[in-house]
């Protein structure tokens, strides 16, 4: 970003944290001055009855004055926006100013008196070269220790990224609670060492001197803040790191916060205290003002440098997001953070300029806990992503049990886990604005609004839980019932079908009243609803008779287990096999492939044929010539050849029923057979047998009829038939004048113009002549043709 434009975006932070936070600084204080007022001088003048009612008369002729001034004071009292920001705008400069103007005067009075003899320069020296001893000791101690704990912590980051046993955000806590145990250990013993010199080798024996107090109570804190740091970057141990980002980013960002909290903490705990000490309190207040404004400059530089380089990692992190939402909020932040960081430096250096007293101590715990919120939000979100957002996997027992299970969860999990990680992000935003003060937590949860809106979002949360459980388990238990492997063996088409329905109707039923449930602890009186439901129920019963008897019909028909899906059945006048059963229609599929759906208010009568038992009835004709009995006895033999088949052997469930004789139609006489087959097989069956019974007619000579054709001439009334007009078609004739291919007692005669596209018509004559002509025409003249007499 160019320095130029975030000049007037800093200015206005400026300005907006001084009217938000030096206004309130302001009213205490002015409401804090002036003098008691004299309580004993009022009592006194009440005891007295004279002066008590010339007291009474003032007040009286006081009150309407101030009743008509009240107005112009009320609008004095309340100057508008851009003047009370003018107002705290002034007076915080002229704070500073003569803050400043302090820090000249009393650096002018020391060099224009006598140095000599308001300084001790001696006394300075060894004070100074003590401190420095104190510095010196306690830092190389320091260093010393953490070159000690250096395997340890090595150890510790290697077990952290190699280690079993537990997640990795698991170890990673782990590991990075038993460093930070063993830094902050490093940290008190270095101070306890510090101590030590201090008190005992340095400067008088047994004593600590307030100089070193000083610098190793600052030691303390800060390198305590410096082990916070440590904690989130890690640079030199990766598996140490709480936040995921590189080693080069972690080091920079390591050393450039570090930097800051040594210049603002040792500034402001080591050096602000000795110059009020030593010098002036003046110089001190000014140089912790230059302290800050100069830490301040520099945190801004630092943060505008890095503007891009940060927006770009932050979208990177976003582009791998798998949730929209986070996705975006990663997205808007890459664009906004250089505004959250100017805004809080902002904050920050106003705080001091306000109120001077108290700003670092509540400036580092607000950082703290908003640091703290932030963190435990990440490591809870990246702990539920790595123990239940991953792929859910089963055992192989149990998915060969309930093989619905594991999809079913894997679309359940991450909707939930959506829903934790939003639930979380408004908990660490609410703790953000604790810490700093927007908003009141603990203040809003003993309310009545807070504990009532948690105790209801607690409710739905365990209402759905319960419902999605419930679900859960019942659809397992029918999955389990409807699996061939561990169900029983294989289920029914009655119980597999009154399953689905069930289902169905269960999940109906949970989502309704699960939803009336969450409406009902939400605070929405479902009693309207219920009685509108009711009422739409009622209206839809009189204007849907049809569908209500449809649904009346199918339940009463799955009741009487008519039929079932996989069932060959007559419904409504279609044939075909039932594939869907609902409550109110099935859907046949018929031989040639169509789907219908038949509504149950079109049902009269179910034929079903898949009950028990199938027959299949065949009907066959003999010649009159042949023997009756020799024909049963093939049709027999045709039996025993199908029992003995490997392919239906086993649907054969009685010996074959020969009904004998039926009819004796016109060309044949019938006989009729009943075969019992295992249901749905009696057409599988019949095909076969009538296969069989053909080639044991053909192989016994056992004539089946056919339709015949007789042609008849006429006759005359002398009693003799007119003479037969043939056509003599082109042939090739053997040596004895008959057709070749054909034997010599009588005689045939055929059309070599015959055509596939033509219909043949073959009549038989007296003489057992065959006449095979497609087009019969008139002759006439050559064309007749007298055959030769025998």
């Amino acid at each position: 970003m160019n320095p130029k434009r975030a000049l007037p975006l800093m200015l206005g932070w400026l300005l907006l944290a001084l009217l938000a936070l030096a206004g309130p600084a302001q009213a205490q204080q002015e409401s804090s001055g002036g003098e008691p007022p004299a309580y004993s001088t009022l009592a006194d003048l009440l005891e007295n009855e004279q002066t008590r009612q010339e007291l009474i008369d003032q007040l009286r002729g006081m009150a309407g004055d101030v009743a008509e001034s009240a107005p112009a004071e009320e609008a004095a009292a309340e100057p508008s926006l851009p003047r009370q920001l003018a107002q705290v705008t002034s007076r915080v400069a002229g704070d500073v100013g003569a803050q400043f103007d302090a820090i000249a005067s009393a650096i002018g009075g020391m060099f224009a008196s006598d140095l000599e003899s308001t300084f001790d320069t001696a006394a300075f020296m060894t004070a100074a070269i003590n401190l420095g001893l104190v510095i010196l000791a306690t830092l190389a101690l320091f260093v010393l220790f953490r070159r000690l704990a250096r395997p340890l912590f090595t150890g510790i980051s290697q077990w952290s990224l190699n280690g079993s046993g537990l997640t990795p955000i698991l170890r990673l806590v782990i590991c990075v609670a038993l460093a930070a145990a063993v830094d902050v250990l490093v940290v008190a013993f270095a101070y306890l060492g510090g101590n030590l010199i201090a008190t005992f080798a340095i400067g008088e024996t047994g004593e600590l001197s307030t100089r070193a107090s000083l610098f190793l109570n600052a030691f303390l804190v800060i390198e305590l803040l410096k082990a916070g740091v440590r904690m989130l970057f890690a640079s030199r141990y990766e598996g140490l790191r709480l936040l995921p980002i590189g080693s080069d980013e972690a080091s920079y960002w390591n050393r450039w916060i570090a930097r800051l909290i040594g210049l603002v903490g040792y500034g402001l705990m080591v050096v602000v205290p000795l110059v009020n000490a030593y010098v002036s309190p003046a110089v001190g207040q000014g140089l912790g003002t230059l302290i800050m404004i100069g830490a301040f400059l520099y945190a801004v530089v630092v943060v505008l440098r890095n503007r891009k380089r940060l927006r770009d990692a932050i979208n990177a992190k976003a582009s791998q997001a798998t949730m929209a939402a986070s996705r975006v909020s990663l997205q808007l932040f890459a664009r906004t953070w250089h505004l959250f960081a100017l805004a809080y430096f902002v904050m920050v250096l106003v705080l001091t300029l306000t109120r001077p007293a108290d700003a670092l101590p509540y400036v580092l715990f607000a950082t703290l806990k908003t640091i703290a919120a932030v963190v435990v939000g990440l490591l809870a979100s990246s702990f539920l992503t790595q123990t239940i957002g991953r792929r859910i996997r089963l055992s192989d027992d149990l998915r060969r049990k309930l093989p619905l299970l594991e999809p079913r969860l894997n679309s359940y999990v991450p909707n939930a886990l959506r829903v934790i990680r939003t639930v979380i992000v408004v908990l660490v935003v609410m703790l953000v604005l604790n810490a700093w003060g927007a908003f009141d937590l603990a203040a809003w949860y003993a309310s009545e609004a807070g504990r009532g809106l948690v105790g209801k979002l607690v409710s739905v949360a365990m209402i759905l839980a319960i419902a999605v459980m419930v679900w859960l388990a019942l659809a397992s238990l029918i999955e389990h019932k409807l699996n061939p492997e561990t169900g029983g063996g294989v289920p029914s088409a009655r119980a597999q079908t009154l399953l689905s329905l069930f289902r169905n109707a269960l999940a109906i039923a949970l989502i309704t009243m699960t939803a009336m449930i969450v409406l009902a602890e939400i605070g929405i009186n479902i009693g309207p609803l219920i009685a509108g439901a009711g009422v739409l129920g009622l209206a839809i019963g009189f204007g849907a008779q049809k569908l209500v008897q449809d649904i009346i019909t199918g339940i009463f028909i799955q009741v009487e287990n008519a039929m079932n899906t996989g069932d060959v059945v007559t419904v409504g006048g279609v044939t075909g096999t039932a594939e869907k059963l609902s409550i109110r229609s099935v859907g046949i599929r018929d031989l040639s492939g169509t789907y219908h759906v038949v509504p149950f208010s079109s049902v009269d009568t179910v034929s079903n044929y898949m009950r028990e038992f199938g027959n299949h009835v065949g009907e066959y004709g003999i010649a009159y010539r042949e023997n009756i009995d020799e024909a049963i006895e093939q049709l027999k033999v045709a039996f025993e050849d199908l029992k003995a088949s490997d392919e239906h052997g086993l649907k054969l469930l009685a010996p074959l029923d020969v009904a004998g004789v039926i009819a004796l139609a016109d060309s044949s006489v019938n006989i009729r057979v009943i075969i019992k087959t295992t249901p749905g097989d009696q057409w599988a069956v019949g095909r076969a047998y009538n296969r069989l019974v053909k080639l044991r007619f053909d192989e016994a000579g056992i004539e089946i009829p056919f339709p015949h054709t007789t042609l008849y001439f006429g006759q005359d009334k002398a009693g003799s038939a007119p003479p037969a007009n043939l056509r003599v078609m082109q042939q090739d004739f053997t040596i004895d004048g008959s057709p070749a291919g054909q034997p010599k007692s009588g005689k045939q005669i055929t059309d070599d113009r015959y055509t596939p596209n033509k219909s043949r018509k073959t009549t038989s004559t007296g003489s057992g002549q065959q006449i095979s002509n497609p087009e019969h025409e008139k002759p006439s003249g050559d064309d007749v043709d007298e055959p030769d007499e025998p």
